[in-house]
């Protein structure tokens, strides 16, 4: 079987092609067979006003198309644009190799993919921020 496998938390809520789905009771597992679903843990979620820094920026952009809030050939200009000035500042061979996945699952419209590969980033930029997710 192949796919991506999701494993849920009681309760825990995702977005899938627009739905909003809850689990039980209990912990879940469940295969998502189709390709190209637009999927998003709202766990992992970043809110409007939680998007003010560079790559939260180009995360959030990714996150509007999983969501079905903007068009994906809209969004693939910003992703491609936001990720190349981020590849500018994070010079670092970890963070380009992130970057060069974010690129490419742009360019093949794997947005769940782009959106795995700059969130691995995040951890960075709060760092070279000082630890200060919020600030621009």
């Amino acid at each position: 079987m192949t796919g991506l496998v999701l494993k849920l938390a009681p309760g825990e809520r995702v977005l899938i092609n627009g739905a909003v789905i809850e689990n039980g009771d209990r912990r879940s597992r469940m295969s998502i067979l189709t390709p190209n679903a637009n999927i998003l843990r709202l766990r992992d979620a970043i809110h409007p006003e939680d998007a003010k820094t560079p790559v939260r920026r180009v995360c959030y952009i990714a996150q509007l198309v999983l969501s079905g809030d903007v068009d994906p050939a809209d969004a693939r200009p910003q992703m491609l644009r936001g990720i190349e000035q981020l590849s500018q500042a994070l010079t670092d061979p970890d963070s380009r190799a992130h970057l060069t996945r974010a690129t490419e699952a742009v360019m093949e419209a794997n947005w769940y993919q782009a959106l795995k590969a700059l969130r691995a980033i995040l951890p960075r930029e709060e760092r070279l921020l000082g630890g200060r997710p919020g600030v621009a």
